[in-house]
């Protein structure tokens, strides 16, 4: 007997997928549906090996009962890109000649497994994770899941048409140059590229070692974000591995500060319809509260040619080099092409390129000064499959514009989809932030995605109603309550931002309060005092880390210090309080009812704050 209507159309994002869990659907029938959906593609060149079913169905049948809260990822399938380890599977990075068997996990993949995950298969790829283009693969080339005649995107290919088509729920990638980004912007789907280190790479054969990251492709923000989350740990036995917070995802900030390339700098190569896809995207993000500031971005792109064009491929050697001296025939030719021009770098050009990377990088964080995050478009525009077999390396190089820097500035992102271009095209934008900072862009990420109101992938599925995240703190954070200048949008924001603040909520206090609007400034500070004649005044929850909270307070300045402030739903935080000697000269805003409203009236009546 078949599979029921039912469960062919059954969406396969985790939402949907545990709501069926919890009808009654059991994890072996999901199993079956995904062998069954791989077997209809008709799309050999998107997976390299799959598990043998009897061994997925066995997994299913180890999980126990449904329990969301134990394992996040409880009856979910997924695949992994072939760089990456299964136990007693073959890994090929995309070279039969390089093949060896697993002999465990990959790190990720063992904590994916144990969050009750449901390993299906191994993707295909651009041959030892070298292109954005999907094509450069000795295996058949996986079909772009919206039109067959564009690239799938490397080199991340199989996995993110596996997820697109709705074969999988979620697929893990590597992304050093953007392959978790660019095959998402090309095939209507998110790429989660996390903070370098938050992600094991045990069981990774590398592309550059030292800015690698395994990535995560999903049909939701919130899919990724989980799988990002029961992915993520300090890993021993990987000397890059990183201790970085995984937050649940909350909401995003009200006002964040968004940088962009100046007119100036925009670069589309032509596409008229890529720059407007990109412009209304900015315009959502202004209509949901973002200040956009632009600013010339040519320091970013002086990054990236260094990623290919310098002492960095040879990281690639360190891995490629060995076969390419005993069988060069196994290497796809442009591969060796591009890993060959390792061998012209000496250790003199080593150094120099690090001086120059660091220079760089200081010229960029100075640019990012004041922005909270960055919003670029994901790719510049559209390549065929026939552009790249007229030229293997300039499309590449194209795709490459606004990703080939991230992971060398240590930068973390999300490509969400953002729509549909006016040709059909699916439009697509990555966020951007520093490092340890993945909640944050994931969290405006989602905004976004719920914005574009798009179909999921290649599927035509919804966008699944998901409620609003309640506010959580973990247990190493403390909430602040901030009423002035360090609310979002703000001057002094960063400061909560640099020290690991994140957004929980706004809020309003207790009636029984004041807000005064002290002297000096800029920046202008507001003064919080209790008093039974005043009002409930506005005000921004923020989560601080416990280690951070010591060096906030240290940087507050007389008469403000930190007390206790009652909010409206009887609750009590940390908040900014104002000593009573601090009042001399200052005017009573309470009226207005918070700092932003008051910065508001008196901007509105006067141009310029007084």
């Amino acid at each position: 007997m078949g599979p029921s209507a039912a469960m062919q159309d059954l969406p396969f994002d985790i939402a949907s997928l545990h709501a069926a869990y919890e009808s009654g659907t059991k994890p072996g029938d999901v199993v079956a549906e995904c062998y069954r959906r791989i077997a209809a593609s008709g799309d050999p060149g998107i997976f390299i090996t799959l598990i043998d079913a009897e061994k997925a169905h066995a997994e299913a049948a180890r999980l126990g009962p449904f329990d969301r809260v134990a394992k996040p990822l409880w009856g979910v399938p997924f695949a992994i890109k072939d760089n990456i380890d299964a136990v007693d599977e073959q890994t090929t990075a995309g070279c039969p000649a390089f093949a060896y068997e697993a002999a465990a996990d990959a790190f990720t993949v063992a904590k994916l497994r144990a969050a009750g995950a449901i390993l299906i298969g191994k993707t295909n790829l651009d041959q030892f994770a070298t292109g954005l283009v999907g094509v450069r693969s000795p295996y058949p080339i996986p079909k772009n899941a919206l039109d067959p005649e564009i690239v799938p995107g490397g080199s991340s290919s199989g996995s993110a048409v596996a997820v697109a088509r709705g074969l999988v729920s979620f697929a893990l990638g590597t992304d050093t140059a953007g392959s978790g980004r660019v095959p998402a912007a090309l095939n209507n789907i998110v790429g989660l590229k996390p903070t370098v280190g938050a992600l094991s790479a045990s069981g990774l054969v590398p592309a550059c070692r030292t800015v690698d990251t395994i990535s995560v492709f999903a049909l939701t923000v919130e899919d990724a974000y989980r799988a990002f989350q029961s992915a993520a740990g300090h890993d021993p036995a990987d000397a890059f591995s990183k201790a970085v917070t995984t937050p649940d995802l909350g909401t995003a900030p009200p006002h964040p500060t968004i940088g962009v390339p100046d007119t100036a700098s925009l670069e589309f190569f032509g596409d008229a319809v890529q720059a407007a896809s990109y412009a209304a995207a900015l315009d959502t993000l202004r209509s949901e509260g973002g200040e956009i500031v632009e600013f010339d971005f040519t320091p970013f792109y002086r990054v990236a040619e260094m990623l290919y064009g310098g002492v960095w491929v040879a990281e690639r050697h360190a891995v490629v080099g060995p076969l390419m001296d005993t069988a060069p025939e196994a290497v796809h030719p442009v591969i060796r092409r591009i890993v060959g021009a390792a061998t012209k770098f000496s250790a003199t050009d080593t150094f120099n390129s690090l001086y120059r990377m660091e220079a760089l990088r200081r010229t960029c964080e100075a640019a990012m000064a004041g922005i909270d995050l960055l919003c670029v478009p994901t790719i510049p525009t559209f390549f065929t499959v026939a552009d790249l077999e007229a030229d293997p390396i300039g499309p590449n190089t194209k795709l490459g514009t606004y990703t080939n820097f991230v992971n060398l500035l240590g930068l973390c992102g999300i490509a969400v989809p953002t729509g549909t271009r006016s040709d059909g095209r699916p439009a697509s934008v990555t966020l951007l932030a520093r490092a340890g900072q993945d909640s944050l862009t994931a969290a405006l990420a989602s905004r976004l995605h719920r914005k574009a109101r798009v179909t999921l992938g290649a599927t035509g599925w919804a966008l699944p109603e998901i409620p609003e995240p309640a506010p959580t703190l973990g247990p190493d954070e403390i909430v602040v309550a901030a009423v002035g200048a360090h609310m979002s949008g703000l001057p002094l924001n960063g400061e909560l931002i640099r020290l690991g603040g994140r957004f929980i909520a706004t809020a309003s206090s207790a009636p029984g309060y004041r807000l005064y609007r002290l002297t000096g400034g800029p920046p202008f500070r507001p003064g919080l005092m209790r008093d039974a004649t005043g009002g409930a005044i506005d005000l921004e929850l923020w989560a601080l880390p416990l280690a951070s909270f010591g060096a906030f307070m240290a940087g507050i300045p007389a008469p403000l210090g930190i007390g206790t402030v009652t909010l409206a739903d009887g609750g009590t935080v940390n908040g900014f309080i104002c000593e009573s000697a601090g009042l001399e000269g200052a005017t009573d805003i309470t009226e207005f009812g918070g700092w932003r409203a008051y910065l508001a009236a008196a901007t509105d009546r006067q141009g310029a704050v007084p």
